[in-house]
């Protein structure tokens, strides 16, 4: 018997979850006509990856956030509907934005 097993007859009102994969996320997230905007500014001496021009939902623009920030392992923030990345992480930004299926427009650089 196994610790799944075991779990099912400890807890056998508990369903469980699925887990959700970089494709069943692609499935949930608008898709536009329109390219994102890919920036890069420095503010207060630091390097910063600005997205912005997402015209789909906030719990989307959240979402891509979310899983752009896990993808590249450094820290953000989506205010003001605009994803705010540390560092700049202009190329892999728009690599993945690609992979995804989003057009993307590198703006400053």
């Amino acid at each position: 018997m196994d610790l799944k097993d075991q779990l099912k007859n400890l807890f056998p009102d508990h369903k469980e979850e699925k887990e959700i994969s970089n494709d069943d996320l692609q499935d949930q997230i608008w898709m536009q006509e329109d390219p994102i905007i890919c920036k890069y500014e420095k503010r207060k001496g630091k390097p910063i990856t600005i997205l912005e021009g997402y015209t789909g939902a906030d719990e989307d623009f959240k979402k891509l956030a979310k899983d752009l920030k896990t993808r590249l392992s450094v820290g953000g923030s989506f205010k003001n509907d605009s994803i705010i990345i540390q560092g700049d992480y202009r190329n892999q930004i728009m690599d993945i934005l690609k992979e995804k299926g989003f057009k993307v427009k590198r703006v400053g650089g």
